[in-house]
């Protein structure tokens, strides 16, 4: 039986037979609401385990989302798609170099710690509009609802597989 997990904002994730744009929406959504409570923590317990949660969160999000949708989209005949495909990979080694940067900083409390979770959130917001936008479009234009169900269970084992670097 296929248990299911708890978002932060209560809803149930890892069905397998959702549509992968569902499952990348809850974690959207629940990413952003760790950026917003990062940026606005004010100790620095509190900022180095939401840094924490992010990352776990973030991490194995970004690398199945490259392997099953973004390989999928650049695999698309358009240029407009692998532009898109280029972008989402180029946002997201940015995303991983402020993760870096934010987790060897070691006054979590310093000026410096709270413009790079700023930055971050921006960049993520930034990332998720242009993504939700432009990518979705592609994945919902190009793949069947089958198709979607299917790279949503792919996505999920996916995740699963990944790694978070200490």
């Amino acid at each position: 039986m296929n248990t299911l997990k708890k978002t932060l904002s209560g809803q149930q994730t890892d069905d397998p037979d959702a549509d992968i744009l569902d499952s990348l929406k809850q974690d959207h959504d629940d990413v952003a609401e760790l950026l917003e409570r990062l940026v606005e923590a004010d100790s620095t317990a509190e900022r180095k385990s939401l840094l924490a949660s992010i990352k776990n969160a973030l991490v194995p999000h970004l690398r199945a989302e490259e392997k099953v949708v973004y390989d999928a989209v650049l695999a698309l005949r358009g240029k407009e798609q692998k532009t898109h495909g280029e972008e989402g990979f180029i946002e997201h080694g940015l995303g991983d170099k402020m993760l870096a940067s934010l987790g060897k900083m070691k006054d979590a409390m310093s000026p410096e710690f709270s413009a790079g979770a700023k930055v971050l959130k921006e960049l993520v917001e930034h990332h998720v509009e242009e993504e939700e936008n432009n990518v979705w479009s592609d994945v919902k234009d190009n793949f069947s609802d089958e198709d979607r169900i299917e790279m949503n269970r792919k996505f999920l084992v996916a995740k699963k597989r990944v790694r978070v670097p200490a």
